[in-house]
């Protein structure tokens, strides 16, 4: 099957096949234009993650925060997953700095998501995120 062809009806296989292509070295056989485009997209894809890890993060805290009473472990499980796994996005120092960038956009969302979740006036939130990254990121 034509690889460009491949890319449309198999992702995988087409992946699979462009790294078997450069393994052995055969580059005028890659399909260069989809490769291209692919990388891009995972980029993308790296970067929404980031953004919605960041976001889920930051609601579970102002919901932490602002309703002491109602906290469970399943929101103290969810704060760590989202920690963990923004660490370890983050080693990329892109995606940091694409994280810090973000933090503004992904706390407005995250204000909105904890007042639809808790019930609370989205005034009752801090309006400016009062996190650093390094702070979202630390376990204390």
């Amino acid at each position: 099957m034509k690889l460009s062809r491949q890319y449309e009806t198999d992702e995988t296989a087409w992946l699979e096949q462009m790294s078997k292509l450069i393994n052995e070295r055969r580059y005028g056989e890659l399909d260069y234009k989809h490769l291209g485009e692919f990388l891009l997209d995972m980029a993308k894809r790296d970067r929404r993650e980031v953004f919605s890890r960041l976001t889920a993060l930051l609601t579970h805290l102002l919901k932490w925060e602002h309703q002491p009473r109602r906290r469970s472990r399943s929101w103290e499980s969810t704060i760590r997953t989202q920690r963990y796994d923004l660490q370890d996005l983050l080693e990329s120092r892109t995606l940091e700095h694409h994280a810090l960038e973000m933090l503004p956009k992904a706390y407005a969302r995250a204000i909105k998501q904890a007042a639809t979740e808790t019930g609370l006036a989205q005034q009752r939130f801090p309006q400016e995120c009062p996190y650093t990254l390094a702070e979202l990121l630390s376990e204390e």
